[in-house]
């Protein structure tokens, strides 16, 4: 009985329009929350402007990025992986809810990067974890952004079928990616990679490295 409550909780706050997603108080007019909610999200007002991880106010790179810094030249993560967005990643994540990716769209869209690409990019998959999650999140994600923003999107492909990234700290993340992605045509030379969870920055790493597929 109490597992059901608990679903149905989540379903009311994800599925509601007209009504705060993080509370169901009454939203703000075409919005996904209230006024106090977005208050409160944890938004990462201190970040480093390289990988976006929270540093010291007045600090405008972390101790990573200083001593090797990776392959791309900013990161915009508005949000901290944390609370109410942290919910918002899992249900839309791992029960593919479109409300939860809407939401995820919009909130992405409150916090742009100061210069925009010349495309979007979403951080593709291999076929059998596709087939495993049913989606592409970064996929869908960079769609709502490209319209949104008129942008178009570029796609590259994933060669490597690496472990997943869960467990694994800095370094080990950057090995296992090492390789990973190719593009099928060369792309532009400014590119916003869309996901929607950044941890180490060995993502964007790797495919700010990846080459144009041969032959």
């Amino acid at each position: 009985m109490h597992q059901w409550v608990y679903f149905i909780n989540r379903w009311l706050k994800r599925g509601l329009p007209g009504y705060c997603s993080f509370c169901l108080a009454q939203a703000l007019a075409g919005r996904g929350w209230c006024a106090t909610c977005l208050c409160e999200l944890p938004w990462n007002l201190h970040a480093c402007r390289q990988c976006a991880d929270p540093v010291a106010h007045g600090a405008s790179l972390c101790a990573h990025c200083l001593i090797e810094p990776p392959a791309f030249s900013t990161t915009q993560a508005g949000l901290l992986y944390q609370g109410p967005i942290k919910q918002l990643v899992h249900d839309f994540k791992f029960y593919a809810s479109p409300r939860a990716g809407t939401l995820l769209a919009e909130l992405m869209l409150l916090t742009p990067p100061v210069t925009q690409g010349d495309a979007l990019l979403s951080v593709p998959m291999t076929t059998r974890h596709a087939r495993t999650r049913g989606f592409n999140q970064s996929h869908w994600l960079a769609e709502q952004l490209s319209r949104q923003l008129g942008v178009p999107m570029v796609t590259a492909k994933r060669v490597k079928d690496s472990p997943s990234q869960r467990t694994l700290n800095r370094r080990q993340r950057a090995t296992n990616l090492a390789g990973a992605f190719v593009f099928e045509s060369l792309p532009p030379a400014h590119i916003t990679i869309i996901d929607e969870v950044v941890t180490t920055g060995s993502t964007g790493h790797a495919l700010a490295t990846a080459p144009p597929v041969s032959g």
